[in-house]
């Protein structure tokens, strides 16, 4: 007897349900398995079965039959109805009946009609009564089955995802469970589900049944209805897994599979009679059969159960909108080619997408075809067959095609190499230097079917290195040289399809730094050194001064070290104009000498005060940020300075202010934001977002610039970007849901400053919800992932 999946560790997660109490007694596992339907389509003289037709269209000859089940005798009745649209009521040449137990009448041979929308089939004991009791309902409510027809159809196709799901984490498992923590992944990437990454740190042994949970698990919907809402009404926060919504277009991207079953579960509810129980059933296709799934026995007895089973939507062709992953990379024209895809999940979980093939373009124009197919577990297209005979040039463009339905298509492009094809060389200007870590650029051979670069130094073992694409037959390779001598190294390459490695031997370098600067204002206690290669650098006197360098900062292709002198009042002694000798001392005994002028002081400021107006964000619960040296990033702010012991303000120079970090920065002229009280006193004031763009944040400090030159740094202030929170809703302050948009920039919520105890948000956190806890003052702490340091708050109803 055939039977569907099982509960068992691994397909617990279809049991579905409900932590809290259900609003109806009906499962939504649909664990039960009914009758099965033979069921074809014929399209311009092409047939298909029904798991290879995403959508019906005007003229469709449409062939369904009962297919007889061994060892069961019960007689049914199978009606058909075509809907139009949720007023129309469909006529009554609109339904067909046909009988199982009579074999001049067993079957239904259907043309979609004109107008037609939706395509339901009811499958009713033969013990059940005649059709006109099934037609006079849907006559009387055709708004209810058309709205039935569309979340059935979407719910058989949430459940094909699972489905596919669970059937290939139990492949992997019998296969190799050391292999479920590589393969989970990919599988919840290709069918867009999501699971606690916290499972792949469990010991194979139990990761399987964590990832797949059991029958409490509840498969949680981002967006399907209102009633989705009671559905959450306490359900558990800590899923297992998540699945988004799937537009109506049905390509998977996002799932309601739970919203959708508590919905029917109501719709149904709505027009039961003492007659007929309409009970909904999932359609599992497989192997050219639809497998009936219900979730509720039948009953043969009043009121007799009525199997109502959706056919996908009559609707013109929508082909799934594949894309390959970012980056882009190329791939590699050897047997058993994976061509990554994203952005339909159906074309995994089901037949829709058939006869796909990878189409190469030759040198002469002409294309040759390579069999493809879907693979989840791969993250995409696999090639079942040989590479084709060419002739190709070094870079092979393809495409993927196929069918979608009765519909051809064509998928992404890709750009292939040939395994051997070429001959590696490091570029032109690429050297080796050692003392420091080296980006190698390497080309000319097949970056495509690269698998590994490694390292040899001398008649050493290979050290593998990281290494990625860059450009057509381009990779770029790091050359970890700091701990080396001068002398000859191999870069080893590794090619699929290539028995022996590429070995390229390179001259590695022992480069002397060069020195563009040492500069030195009076009144100073350091120095800055500018140049290349000072990480070679190892001490400087500037006359009688030594002085020691810091930590070594690279500015576009310019090394910067601050120097220290060993003597800081001495070094603050030296008089502006003096010209000193200098020598910079690198290691292994070398030296470089010139001259440097003692450059005039420093102008420096004095921040007075400052402070921030807030903005008005419509829609958005105020957030309060902690003290007076943090502020919203796009608040108005505005601060005062003093001069000191410098020339007076004249309004000519300006304002610079930036990040500390050196990441951007901005300047701010008089008349444009920057004004004088006096010419001591200098106003300023901005909108950071506006004036140092949308993605600045931190700690801010600014200088005065004037004639070319800038006065010191002065702290300014910390800007943080902001979450917004629509609304916050709590249920005895225990569990209170935060609604809204940017939730990213939070690095955790808790229920006190301290933070103790404290909920993390994830990093890359897109989501527009968070369930928390409030505090006994009814306000949430959020840590700013701009500034860790200061703790905001928020009110809570």
């Amino acid at each position: 007897m055939d039977t569907v999946l099982r509960f068992s560790p691994i397909v617990g997660l279809l049991g579905l349900l409900l932590a809290a109490p259900a609003v109806e007694a009906a499962s939504s596992s649909f664990d039960l398995v009914g009758p099965r339907l033979d069921v074809s389509v014929v399209r311009d003289g092409v047939t298909l079965p029904l798991e290879r037709v995403p959508n019906l269209a005007e003229g469709d000859h449409i062939s369904v039959k009962l297919a007889p089940l061994a060892g069961h005798d019960e007689h049914y009745r199978l009606i058909a109805v075509f809907l139009r649209g949720a007023v129309d009521r469909p006529g009554k040449d609109w339904f067909r009946e046909a009988e199982s137990w009579r074999e001049k009448n067993a079957s239904l041979s259907l043309v979609v009609p004109k107008d037609a929308q939706q395509m339901a089939l009811f499958i009713v004991p033969e013990r059940g009564g005649g059709a006109n009791a099934v037609i006079s309902a849907v006559r009387k409510q055709p708004g209810a089955f058309v709205r039935a027809a569309q979340e059935l159809n979407q719910a058989s196709l949430d459940r094909a995802r699972l489905d596919t799901f669970l059937l290939e984490m139990q492949r992997a498992e019998r296969k190799n469970p050391e292999s479920l923590a590589a393969v989970s992944p990919v599988l919840t990437r290709s069918l867009a589900v999501k699971l606690k990454a916290e499972c792949l740190a469990q010991p194979t042994e139990v990761q399987s049944a964590c990832l797949t949970g059991d029958r409490e698990t509840l498969l949680l919907a981002d967006t399907h209805s209102s009633a989705l809402a009671d559905t959450l009404a306490g359900a558990p926060t800590d899923l297992a897994f998540q699945l988004s919504a799937t537009p109506q277009a049905g390509y998977g991207s996002y799932s309601s599979y739970i919203g959708v079953v508590r919905d029917l579960f109501r719709m149904f509810g709505a027009f039961q009679s003492t007659q007929l129980q309409f009970i909904p059933a999932l359609a599992q296709q497989r192997n050219g059969t639809v497998t009936v799934l219900l979730n509720t026995p039948v009953s043969f007895a009043k009121p007799t159960s009525v199997m109502v089973v959706a056919l996908p939507a009559i609707e013109a062709p929508k082909p799934p909108p594949l894309r390959q992953p970012l980056p882009a990379t190329m791939l590699c024209a050897a047997p058993g080619v994976i061509l990554p895809v994203e952005g339909a999940p159906l074309v995994y979980a089901t037949g829709y997408a058939h006869d796909m093939v990878l189409r190469l373009k030759r040198l002469d124009g002409t294309q040759a075809e390579m069999p493809v197919r879907a693979d989840p577990s791969l993250g995409g297209f696999v090639a079942t067959g040989d590479i084709p005979f060419g002739p190709f040039g070094p870079v092979i463009l393809a495409q993927l095609h196929g069918a979608w339905g009765f519909s051809s298509f064509d998928g992404p492009s890709y750009v292939l190499t040939k395994p051997g094809d070429g001959t590696w060389k490091a570029t032109d200007r690429t050297a080796l230097v050692v003392g420091r870590s080296n980006e190698l650029q390497l080309s000319g051979g097949s970056a495509g079917c690269v698998t590994k670069i490694g390292l040899r130094r001398g008649d050493g073992a290979v050290e593998p290195l990281s290494w990625k694409q860059s450009a057509t037959h381009g990779i770029v390779a790091t050359v970890p040289l700091e701990q080396s001598e001068p002398g000859t190294v191999s870069i080893v390459i590794e090619e699929k399809g290539v028995a022996t490695p590429t070995e390229l031997p390179l001259r590695a370098l022992q480069q002397a730094g060069s020195v563009d600067e040492l500069s030195f204002h009076a009144g100073d206690d350091q120095a800055t050194l500018t140049g290349t290669r000072l990480d070679q650098v190892i001490g400087v006197t500037l006359g009688t001064l030594a002085f020691q360098p810091g930590a070594l900062t690279r500015v576009g292709k310019q090394d910067r070290v601050a120097l220290q002198a060993a003597n800081p009042a001495g070094a603050m002694a030296l008089a502006a104009g003096t010209t000193l000798p200098a020598d910079i001392s690198y290691v292994g005994g070398r030296h470089k000498s010139l001259s440097v002028t003692i450059a005039p002081h420093r102008v420096s400021a004095t921040l007075l005060r400052v402070t921030a107006r807030a903005p008005v964000r419509d829609g958005a619960l105020p957030i309060t940020l902690p003290g007076t040296a943090v502020f919203a990033q796009d608040a108005r702010l505005t601060f005062a300075f003093h001069l000191n012991d410098a020339p007076p303000l004249s309004g000519r120079e300006s304002i610079e202010i930036g990040t500390v970090d050196g990441r951007t920065s901005t300047m701010v002229a008089a008349g444009k934001g920057y004004d004088l009280q006096d010419a001591k006193t200098g106003i300023v004031s901005i909108n950071p977002a506006e004036a140092l763009g949308p993605t600045a944040y931190g700690a801010l400090r600014f200088r005065i610039a004037s004639d070319g030159a800038g006065s010191s740094w002065t702290p300014l202030a910390t800007v943080v970007r902001l979450p917004e929170i629509h609304t916050i809703s709590c249920a005895a302050r225990k569990a209170c849901k935060l609604t809204g948009n940017r939730f990213f920039l939070i690095e955790a919520v808790g229920t006190n400053a301290e933070m103790q105890p404290s909920q993390a948000i994830p990093d890359g956190f897109v989501a527009t919800e968070i369930t928390t806890r409030a505090s006994a003052e009814g306000r949430i702490y959020l840590r700013l992932r701009d500034a860790p340091e200061a703790t905001a708050t928020v009110a809570a109803p």
